[in-house]
């Protein structure tokens, strides 16, 4: 007989392995090719000592000649609090009652809210990996109708997410925070919500419901911030991507341009290339007449891709339309206090019933922050379009 007792022992026993691993596995190839470790945690936050610039410990003197001095290395310190990232499963007591005398229907119920789960994890975190660390999703731009606004930038995953919406006044109003988007349309660059508000919210900012300021620092705040792990980028150089104009042109001599600059002046080899799905086929077009594209296999992510100078070149659909950007992986690491778990409360309980309602709920937690230990060794290509007559990649396909 299914019981709280033993479907709690499955969850904790039985699903944790196989849903961390799912977890883990598929968010995006910039996510696979990174590392993760808990080397730099302390406590509640990631600390880490980089070396800036180069040091002067090497040099020629003469044979009689007194041995140089030993020359201190340049030091900047990043120390930043682990982000809180959670999901959560519900079970209803009567659907776990239902399923009490069938394994098979308790393990079917289990299964379709892990699914759900997964799926909405892998989601928001490879959404967050180019995110700014603020979790703002788009900026509303006005009202059109009852609950329906205009918004600045809207994709299909808005649709179904729990938000809430900031940045307007003072704050959340009661009737702004907790909104389901119940549908978008693209055409119009419109999301309607699951009721109408009173509030005028025009230029505030949606957000996933109870996340802003709260997500990882992803590669929005490396490239658009003017601040990194504490730094103002304009008074300390290390923490500033270098960003090149294409100049409203895109052509594969500047896609070389930048893969030699870093080389050649920050001493860092790209080892990938991240754009849109819309931009990777303007690449794409653009070599294709050198018979220079290579269909393959990156060992790393598992993820075919095409190259540039041997650099492969993937597509995210979190990356905007508008920029190419130049990474080096090994630079860049996952630091969390541990892997996924099940919050537990002080009996190692894990299901745990809802004030005020017949259902259960598990809670799976990670602390863990994005850390890039040498913002300066990356770049982006900016402002760019097909150029050159060499194709164009076409419409983009949502």
């Amino acid at each position: 007989m299914i019981t709280i007792q033993n479907a709690d022992r499955a969850l904790k026993d039985y699903y944790l392995e196989a849903v961390t691993a799912q977890l883990n596995d598929g968010i995006s190839p910039f996510f696979s090719a990174i590392e993760k470790n808990a080397d730099n945690v302390f406590g509640k936050d990631v600390k880490i000592a980089v070396v800036r610039g180069a040091s002067g410990n090497v040099m020629a003197g003469a044979e009689d000649a007194d041995l140089p001095e030993a020359y201190k290395n340049r030091y900047l310190d990043i120390t930043v609090p682990l982000k809180n990232i959670y999901g959560t499963i519900e079970i209803s007591d009567k659907a776990l009652r239902a399923s009490r005398d069938s394994s098979g229907a308790f393990v079917n119920l289990v299964n379709a809210e892990m699914d759900g789960l997964i799926l909405s994890a892998r989601h928001n975190f490879q959404r967050m990996l180019f995110g700014d660390g603020t979790g703002a999703l788009c900026t509303i731009a006005s009202k059109v109708s009852g609950s329906t606004y205009k918004v600045d930038i809207v994709k299909d995953y808005f649709a179904g997410m729990y938000v809430d919406i900031n940045d307007y006044g003072s704050g959340v109003a009661n009737d702004c925070a907790g909104l389901y988007i119940t549908s978008v349309d693209k055409a119009a660059k419109t999301v309607t919500f699951n009721r109408a508000f009173k509030e005028i919210v025009t230029n505030g900012k949606i957000y996933p419901h109870g996340s802003k300021n709260g997500e990882l620092t992803g590669l929005g705040a490396i490239f658009d911030g003017e601040y990194l792990y504490g730094y103002k980028k304009s008074e300390e150089s290390y923490f500033s991507p270098y960003k090149l104009d294409a100049e409203n042109s895109l052509t594969e001599d500047k896609l070389l341009e930048v893969l030699d600059y870093m080389e050649e002046n920050f001493n860092s080899r790209i080892n990938m290339i991240v754009c849109s799905y819309k931009t990777r086929r303007m690449i794409a077009a653009l070599i294709a007449n050198n018979r220079r594209i290579v269909n393959s296999t990156d060992a790393r992510t598992g993820v075919g891709f095409v190259s540039v100078n041997d650099v492969p070149v993937y597509a995210d659909k979190f990356c905007p339309d508008d920029r190419i950007l130049f990474l080096n992986t090994d630079d860049f690491c996952l630091s969390q206090l541990c892997d996924w778990e099940w919050l537990e409360d002080e009996s190692g309980k894990i299901l745990k019933q809802t004030s005020g309602k017949a259902a259960y709920t598990a809670t799976l937690v990670k602390y863990a922050e994005l850390i890039c230990k040498k913002p300066c060794g990356q770049a982006m290509l900016y402002n760019f379009s097909a150029g050159g007559g060499n194709g164009s990649g076409g419409e983009d396909e949502g």
